[in-house]
């Protein structure tokens, strides 16, 4: 079924569960589609997110793939494409962790990291980009971190991950700007998800002390500046990094 020519066709990667599936929510308009991957060990959570996301009169599409596979990827972006004559939005989402000390961290951890997170934006970028760039149109937002500009003990793979995500973010928008395709990213900074609920106290609070605005962040402020960088009102917008953590960084 194509899509009629005023409903919008999304792609958000990682999204199940935590800011992904508050992103979804946030582009899940009456009549549109929005598509999702996950790495989840179980469908749980994708399929609650299917659910909210069908709530809201939006078409849901959920699929298991590692972003990181080329094949993977293309498989389900062509897939997305034949049914629907076009992709206009793709959000890449999908992050891991592994942290641990530096002189502790072992190779096939630093790897581990920079495959999904680095790797995975590109090989998804890659396939969205070479359908936008035919359309002539489109959107793409990459989630970085506040990591990437302030690094983070124990973090050495995440922050050169989500630093690797911002550079990847500007060349990008360089290249595909002439033919009407946007590229930003947006960095989160201390968020309320299934990852940072298992810090310790001690750590979220100390954490707290540095944001000026003196409260954590929960999904949704993630997910309605990404609406907002998917939609037609930052149109002249591009290559732009917005950093969402209530003054953390600045």
């Amino acid at each position: 079924m194509v899509v009629s020519e005023q409903a919008r066709v999304s792609l958000v990667t990682g999204g199940s569960r935590g800011i992904g599936r508050a992103i979804c929510l946030a582009l899940a308009r009456p009549g549109d589609v929005v598509a999702f991957n996950h790495f989840d060990p179980d469908e749980e959570a994708a399929t609650e997110t299917l659910k909210l996301i069908e709530a809201k009169g939006a078409k849901a599409y959920a699929q298991k793939f590692d972003v990181s596979d080329p094949a993977q990827v293309a498989a389900f972006v062509e897939t997305l494409v034949n049914e629907h004559g076009r992709l206009d939005v793709l959000v890449n989402n999908a992050g891991i962790t592994m942290d641990n000390l530096l002189v502790r961290m072992s190779l096939e951890q630093f790897e581990r990291v920079l495959k999904v997170n680095l790797v995975g934006t590109f090989v998804c970028l890659q396939a969205a980009a070479k359908v936008m760039m035919k359309q002539r149109s489109g959107a793409i937002v990459n989630l970085a971190s506040v990591v990437a500009a302030i690094g983070n003990a124990g973090q050495a793979n995440y922050s050169a991950s989500k630093a690797g995500v911002v550079a990847l973010t500007k060349t990008a928008a360089k290249e595909l700007a002439s033919r009407g395709v946007r590229v930003n990213a947006v960095a989160p900074g201390f968020i309320e998800t299934d990852m940072t609920a298992k810090l310790p106290e001690k750590i979220v609070e100390a954490m707290k002390a540095t944001i000026p605005m003196g409260r954590t962040g929960q999904p949704e402020d993630v997910a309605d500046v990404v609406a907002f960088l998917c939609s037609d009102a930052s149109r002249y917008l591009t290559g732009q990094l917005l950093h969402v953590g209530g003054g953390m960084y600045m």
